[in-house]
């Protein structure tokens, strides 16, 4: 029992042998392309992925089409067009700047300057509300015994 755990032991590595990825394209010049393509494209699946990094169903099938198209001679420009036209821009990593997309790129900075705004308004607010606090002498003396330090070294 001990020699056949050490034989198997022994042939352990040869079982983790592993071939070379082949890549989907048999041109490595196409492929490289397509790669660069969509890695400035959006996975409509993760949205937060590129299409050349995502696992799901939806993005191999995009790249498989992107590859169909740069084989026909489209070019980089043709084909985002051509995916932009079916899927909107939200399909692009860096929407254009549009009429309707003016609050994508704005928005942010617009309510960053409302919330600081707001913050500034409720500051004032609150400094004229908040008066300070008058101690009177007897609880002076009190917070004096509290903290063992003499009456008169308070101001």
């Amino acid at each position: 029992m001990k020699y056949i755990l050490m034989l198997l032991i022994c042939l352990l590595p040869t079982f983790s042998y592993a071939g070379e990825a082949k890549d989907l394209a048999e041109d490595p010049v196409l492929e490289k392309r397509m790669i660069g393509l969509a890695e400035n494209l959006r996975c409509l699946v993760c949205q937060n992925e590129s299409l050349a990094s995502s696992r799901s169903d939806l993005a191999k099938d995009l790249r498989q089409e992107v590859r169909e198209q740069m084989k026909k001679g489209m070019s980089d420009k043709e084909i985002i067009d051509y995916l932009v036209s079916r899927y909107g821009d939200f399909v692009l990593f860096d929407p254009p700047m549009k009429s309707y997309t003016i609050l994508l790129w704005y928005g942010p900075f617009a309510l960053l300057l409302i919330g600081l705004i707001g913050l500034v308004f409720q500051l004032r607010k609150r400094k004229t509300e908040v008066s300070d606090a008058v101690l009177s002498s007897e609880d002076a003396q009190r917070a004096a015994a509290l903290l063992n330090t003499p009456k008169d070294s308070q101001t």
